[in-house]
C-alpha cells in the first residue's frame, strides 16, 4: 500500500489507473478507522479494481467550539488497517493541500441541509459537500462507499450526486454495531465506562420505536415519545434532536404511512453520537 500526501500525486494515480480500464473505489473517512469503515472497505473491494481510503480531518465541517482539535487522529494505525485489508492507496494530504489559501468556492445542498443535524451545526453541510466533492474530482472513483449512520450526509451527497451530474455511483451501507448495540463512531473512544453503559440507551430507545411500529403503530407523536421515554431514562443523556422523517427529504412526518427514518442525536458527557433507524409498519 502507497500513502499519498499530494493532490497532484493521487490524481496521477487515479488517472492511470482509469486510463488502463480499472474501477476506482473510494471510502472518504476523517480516519481512527474502526469496523464501519472497514464494512465499506470490503463492500468495494468486490465492486472495484483499485481501492483507495481518503483519511482527513475536514476543518471546514467543524463549527466553532466543536471537537476538531480533539478529534481522534491515528495515521499509523489507521495505515495498518488499511494494509490488512488490501487497500491500494491511503490518501492523507493535510489541510492546506484540499484548502490552499483564499478559497471563495463552497458546495450546498439547500433544504436537505436545513435540520436535523444541519440546525443544531450551521455550515456543517456546507463543509461535507464541499470536500467531498473535492475527494470525487480529485480521486475520479467509479464507486464511493459511506456509512447509514450519518444519514443525514448520505441524502445530502446523493443529491449533490445528482444535481450535477456526477459520474459516480454512491454506497450507503448498513450501521455496523458494537455488542452492546452502540453504533461505531471514530467518537465513542473519547466515552468513559460510564458515559459507554449510558449510551447503550440510544439504540435501546430506537429498538422500542421498532417494536411498536411493528405492533401496527404509525403516529409519530406516540412513536418518538416511545423512543425519547427510554433514551432519557438514563442519566446524563441529553437529545439534542429526535425526529421521524421521510426518507429521501428527511422532512419530519407526522405519520409512518410508508418507510421513514427515526434520527437521533444525543450528547453523552462531551460527546455528541448519531444514530438511525429505518421503520415501516407491518404490511
Amino acid at each position: 500500500m502507497e500513502i499519498v500526501r499530494r493532490v497532484h500525486s493521487m490524481r496521477e494515480i487515479a488517472q492511470r489507473a482509469r486510463s488502463r480500464g480499472l474501477k476506482l473505489g473510494l471510502v472518504p473517512t476523517m480516519g481512527c478507522l474502526h469496523e464501519g469503515h472497514l464494512s465499506l472497505i470490503r463492500r468495494l473491494d468486490e465492486l472495484a479494481d483499485v481501492i483507495v481510503v481518503s483519511v482527513f480531518v475536514n476543518p471546514t465541517q467543524f463549527g466553532p467550539g466543536e471537537d476538531y482539535e480533539r478529534y481522534p487522529r491515528d495515521l499509523t494505525r489507521d495505515a495498518d488497517l488499511c494494509i490488512a485489508e488490501g487497500v491500494d492507496y491511503l490518501f492523507a494530504p493535510e489541510a492546506m493541500e484540499i484548502y490552499p489559501p483564499g478559497p471563495r468556492t463552497h458546495v450546498e445542498v439547500e433544504q436537505l441541509s436545513d435540520w436535523l443535524e444541519g440546525a443544531s451545526r450551521p455550515g456543517h453541510f456546507r463543509g461535507v459537500a464541499t470536500v467531498v466533492l473535492k475527494l470525487f474530482n480529485i480521486v475520479q472513483p467509479t464507486v464511493a462507499a459511506f456509512g447509514q449512520k450519518d444519514l443525514q450526509q448520505a441524502v445530502i451527497l446523493r443529491r449533490m450526486v445528482r444535481d450535477l451530474m456526477l459520474d459516480v455511483e454512491l454506497l450507503v451501507l448498513p450501521i455496523v454495531r458494537d455488542d452492546d448495540g452502540v453504533a461505531l463512531s471514530s467518537r465513542n473512544k473519547h466515552l468513559g465506562e460510564d458515559e459507554r453503559a449510558a449510551a447503550r440507551a440510544i439504540p435501546r430507545g430506537l429498538e422500542a420505536a421498532e417494536r411498536l411500529v411493528a405492533k401496527g403503530e404509525t403516529d409519530a407523536a406516540a412513536i418518538l415519545h416511545t423512543a425519547r421515554e427510554t433514551i432519557e431514562s438514563v442519566e446524563g443523556l441529553s437529545i439534542d434532536y429526535l425526529e421521524l422523517v421521510a426518507p429521501e427529504t428527511l422532512a419530519p412526518i407526522s405519520s409512518l404511512e410508508g418507510e421513514g427514518y427515526l434520527a437521533v442525536a444525543v450528547h453523552c458527557g462531551t460527546v455528541r453520537l448519531l444514530d438511525n433507524i429505518a421503520l415501516k409498519p407491518p404490511v
